[in-house]
């Protein structure tokens, strides 16, 4: 293969990701040409509901993978949160980036903290996720959604629209606006997305020449502990529109892995944690799915 092409959105934080994977790819593979495909997606397009209103953040695949099924494009670039938990028939994960800080941002122009905003401040966020955790912490925030790429969610804040918005460090800190942050809130006491700061690479199954290609930037550490997060999640049957969270490590004895479900709209929050075979991370995510349950999860999950 002579020249790869790589199927990516066309927001800047999407643009970053696609052409750091090339960079990466053409230092691997010395002449080989690579090229973005950029493409709109229809999670890109519907901006005035929330994501768990209309399809869910598989809206931000589809146009992507069906440029690969036409051989319009070979892989696909994804911010791996972005992920449903079950891939498309006909499609694989080729390769895991390292992981950038998967903790979330704490962005305002007036407040250096979460507990210094004021009695019924507006924070904009459309993540379930981030609104379960938000009620638990301070019920009488208002939460306002938010939509749209970072710069657009950054200019709204600056507009005065909300009085802080809560984003992943990764993307902010990709894009070279690191100094907006304010403060970090970081596992295990705030637990990100499943598999936040992750970059995935897509691939057709058993395309093993583009498979081969792409090997060579997985991170088998990465690759291990998001495995267990979004085993957790799959077992959870989680999705945009259910406030789950989970965040794994490795440790000298394997993989730890903290889990959350939440229910956005009284801030209720049940947590699970364990410990497991960094050779299993499948069987180490079920287990913190089945803490949650024993916990109370089930009941949550049956409310949503």
């Amino acid at each position: 293969m002579k020249t790869l092409r790589i199927a990516t959105r066309q927001s800047a934080l999407a643009l970053w990701q696609a052409e750091h994977v090339a960079a990466r790819l053409r230092v691997l593979h010395t002449g080989l040409l690579v090229e973005l495909v950029p493409m709109t997606t229809r999670g890109d397009q519907i901006l005035d509901r929330p994501l768990s209103q209309v399809g869910g953040k598989g809206l931000f695949l589809k146009e992507l993978e069906v440029a690969m099924i036409e051989h319009r494009a070979d892989i696909a670039v994804h911010s791996f949160k972005d992920v449903p938990m079950d891939i498309e028939p006909g499609f694989e994960i080729g390769a895991v980036l390292d992981r950038a800080d998967p903790a979330d941002a704490f962005i305002s122009g007036r407040y250096r903290r979460f507990d210094e905003l004021p009695h019924a401040a507006r924070v904009g966020t459309s993540s379930l996720r981030r609104q379960a955790q938000v009620r638990a912490l301070r019920p009488d925030l208002q939460l306002v959604d938010l939509r749209g790429n970072v710069n657009t969610r950054l200019a709204k804040l600056d507009a005065g629209d909300y009085d802080a918005i809560i984003l992943a460090c990764a993307g902010i800190e990709r894009l070279g606006f690191g100094t907006r942050i304010a403060a970090r809130l970081a596992p295990p006491e705030w637990v990100p997305a499943v598999a936040q700061g992750a970059i995935a690479v897509e691939c057709r199954v058993g395309d093993s020449e583009v498979l081969d290609l792409v090997a060579g930037l997985n991170d088998p550490s990465t690759h291990r502990c998001v495995t267990a997060e979004r085993a957790m999640n799959r077992k959870l049957h989680g999705s945009c529109t259910v406030p789950i969270a989970g965040y794994c490590i490795e440790t000298e004895k394997g993989l730890a892995l903290w889990g959350l479900v939440g229910d956005a709209k009284n801030g209720q929050l049940v947590r699970a944690q364990a410990e497991g075979d960094a050779d299993n991370p499948q069987s180490v995510g079920e287990k913190v799915a089945e803490g949650l349950m024993e916990q109370g999860a089930g009941e949550i999950l049956a409310r949503l």
